[in-house]
C-alpha cells in the first residue's frame, strides 16, 4: 500500500528504501519492474535502499559501500 501512495502523484523523485525486503521473489520482481518502468517512462529518478546484490545488479547504476567505504560503483 505505501508504495501505492508514494507512486500515485507520480513524483519527480522516489527515495525506496528495501521496497522488496519483506516480500517473496515474484511480487519482488514485479515492484522492481514497477520502479523502473516510473524511471523510463515517467521519468522519475529512483534512489533504491537494498541489501540485495541482486537487485542492485539490475540497476542502471549501483553504488555499493562497505564499513563506510565506497567499493564499487558501478561506473556510475
Amino acid at each position: 500500500m505505501a508504495i501505492a501512495r508514494a507512486l500515485v502523484h507520480e513524483p519527480d523523485w522516489l527515495l525506496a528504501d528495501e521496497p522488496t525486503g519483506n516480500l517473496d521473489t515474484e511480487t519482488g520482481k514485479m515492484i522492481f519492474t514497477l520502479l523502473q518502468e516510473m524511471n523510463r517512462k515517467k521519468g522519475c529518478g529512483v534512489i533504491l535502499i537494498t541489501h540485495d546484490l541482486g537487485l542492485a545488479e539490475k540497476s542502471d547504476c549501483f553504488i555499493d559501500r562497505e564499513d563506510g567505504e565506497t567499493v564499487n560503483n558501478n561506473d556510475c
